[in-house]
């Protein structure tokens, strides 16, 4: 299963990211290389994260190569989640370069972000030397991310949840721009019949990943966007509760 499903997009290995030819440079443009940046995030993180091992890099593209997203997964132990980091970034001036920090959970690739997304820059031509250093402290902080969508985790595995407040969320959710119409039935089809047995218990936890399963189909300027919404609704409401 990939985690990278967005509508008109395709999945795609390091080896075909560095097949696209980068776009020309000007005065006020300096593109960067997806696979550039994809390898130079797995690097830091490795060398910054010694005791997680990296497990597993997805790559999605749309618009002929133009855009193009990414998550690595690295494990640490047994746990039912690795750590993830999430990246984007356009050869179109449609993205800035970013990142975000959080989760994926192995059973079903389903991505858990928190915090906020780290814009590096602009595609300036200073970009490329803005990149490492900002690269270096928003990997420094994920190990912190992690940890904190562990602990969010385990607080939403023991909330019970009905139907009829998983379709009020479902409600919210949509209100608030995190879902789409096309993406409402795919949350409540994976509420009421779990593609994994994990998430057969009636609980927020559950819900929250009928929710990410449903934001795969999420084009790539706005999937880390929509996941740390999700994670803020979800996080943010129980709280309240």
């Amino acid at each position: 299963m990939t985690l990278l499903l967005h509508s008109g997009g395709e999945a795609a290995s390091i080896e075909e990211l560095a097949a696209i030819p980068l776009p020309e440079e000007t005065r006020s443009y300096k593109p960067v290389s997806h696979q550039a940046l994809a390898t130079m995030l797995s690097t830091i993180a490795s060398d910054l994260l010694p005791e997680f091992e990296l497990v597993n890099m997805q790559f999605g593209l749309a618009r002929d190569g133009a855009q193009m997203f990414g998550v690595h997964t690295f494990k640490n132990g047994s746990s039912a989640m690795g750590l993830s980091i999430g990246f984007r970034n356009s050869y179109n001036k449609s993205l800035s370069v970013g990142i975000a920090t959080g989760s994926s959970v192995f059973v079903c690739d389903n991505l858990c972000l928190h915090g906020d997304v780290t814009v590096l820059r602009k595609h300036t031509l200073n970009v490329v030397a803005s990149i490492e250093a900002l690269a270096l402290s928003a990997i420094y902080k994920s190990r912190s991310a992690f940890n904190q969508i562990q602990e969010d985790a385990e607080v939403m595995k023991g909330i019970p949840l009905t139907d009829e407040d998983a379709y009020r969320t479902i409600g919210l959710l949509y209100g608030n721009g995190v879902l789409t119409p096309r993406q409402l039935p795919v949350v409540k089809n994976e509420w009421l019949k779990p593609s994994h047995v994990d998430f057969e218990d009636r609980n927020v936890w559950s819900f929250y990943n009928a929710c990410t399963e449903s934001l795969k189909s999420s084009p790539p300027q706005s999937i880390m966007e929509r996941h740390l919404a999700l994670h803020n609704q979800i996080v943010g409401q129980q709280a309240h509760d």
